[in-house]
């Protein structure tokens, strides 16, 4: 049984589990930001109106 082998592979899993938790920690970064600029986004949206014109909303038009 070839010890340096199973050293080498250990260490090229571990490399590649640490590599895997990074990217996961900049996944999860990128997605909070995005969030965090939809929210900004939303928030800079004007008010609504409570009451809508009573013209608004009574005819639908069409065209053939």
């Amino acid at each position: 049984m070839d010890v340096s082998g199973i050293a080498n592979l250990a260490t090229a899993l571990s490399n590649a589990r640490t590599e895997q938790a990074i990217g996961i920690a900049v996944f999860k970064k990128a997605i909070d930001l995005n969030a965090a600029g939809a929210l900004a986004l939303v928030e800079a949206l004007p008010e609504v109106p409570q009451q809508l014109p009573a013209h608004l909303g009574q005819h639908i038009n069409t065209t053939a």
